[in-house]
């Protein structure tokens, strides 16, 4: 690194910098530039939609020709709906349609958009087609929690490979450094979320897990984006593929993420959105209503 001091310049330098940290700091503190609530300065919860492969990435195949992009899509759109249809929401998809995107690309996607949260949606197999029931991944820099957690995050993660694009190499060294600092906290609230989801989907399916489990999954690791993978059963197994096959089945699931989600939400409204308004005014109600005589 070379620095040329000009003589007399200190002032200037001096001023340059004082009005860079002035901007910088009014750009850290102003609202995320979305879609109005309410008109009152209240934005929506943004919540990224991800569903897993497309094109020519079929991701996991079950019986009769049944493939992993095309569940993954109906019940992204699902989801994608509920959301739509509730205020204070605001969805966006990564992909609306049947192509591919390099799992680097959806992270940034979602990152474009500022979202909230990011829900990336899959339908995965494995070789014994016993294997059942709906799990929910939220990411692991220390190694997978389970063998089937590691063996998904294999599977998932290879999907660039398939599409002809090579994986991310090593990240510089201070870089990584301060990308895992930011991840701690993402990964917490990731997690927190993730326990909402799983709850909510065991009310419509057996669960893989009872625990939010954790693996490297490459399209979850964005250093400031909370973010959850919801493998919503296995094709592998004949009768979950009839499920998932079925339209009515995609909007269950999708209504079970949306819970799960928007009971988090409810619960920890991110400032300045419209359900940090609404929940401040019904806790104000019942501060009043616990007040009465």
């Amino acid at each position: 690194l070379a620095i040329n001091l000009a003589p007399g310049s200190a002032k200037a330098v001096a001023a340059s910098g004082h009005s860079k940290a002035r901007r910088e700091t009014a750009e850290a503190k102003a609202p995320k530039a979305t879609r109005s609530a309410s008109g009152g300065g209240q934005r929506d919860v943004i919540i990224a939609i991800d569903a897993g492969h497309g094109g020519d990435d079929p991701g996991a195949l079950g019986a009769g020709r049944l493939q992993e992009k095309h569940i993954a899509l109906a019940i992204a759109r699902e989801l994608a709906l509920l959301f739509e249809r509730e205020r204070g929401y605001k969805p966006v998809l990564t992909r609306k349609g049947d192509y591919f995107l390099p799992l680097k690309t959806r992270r940034d996607l979602a990152r474009k958009a500022q979202a909230d949260l990011m829900v990336s949606i899959h339908a995965d197999a494995f070789a014994d087609k016993a294997a059942q029931g709906g799990s929910v991944f939220a990411l692991s820099n220390r190694g997978a929690t389970s063998t089937m957690a590691a063996f998904l995050a294999d599977s998932e993660n290879n999907a660039d490979a398939i599409g002809g694009v090579p994986v991310e190499g090593k990240d510089d060294d201070l870089v990584k450094v301060l990308t895992d600092l930011s991840l701690t906290a993402t990964m917490d609230s990731s997690l927190r979320v993730g326990k909402h989801v799983l709850t909510s989907m065991g009310g419509i399916t057996r669960l893989h897990s009872p625990r939010v489990e954790q693996a490297a999954f490459v399209v979850l690791k964005s250093p400031d984006t909370p973010s959850i993978l919801v493998e919503t059963g296995f094709i592998s197994n004949p009768k979950e593929a009839k499920r998932l096959a079925s339209n009515d089945y995609q909007k269950q699931v999708a209504r079970a993420i949306f819970n799960g989600v928007d009971r988090y939400f409810s619960k920890n409204p991110p400032p300045n959105t419209y359900l940090a308004a609404k929940r401040k005014s019904a806790n104000a109600d019942d501060t009043v209503a616990s007040a009465a005589p």
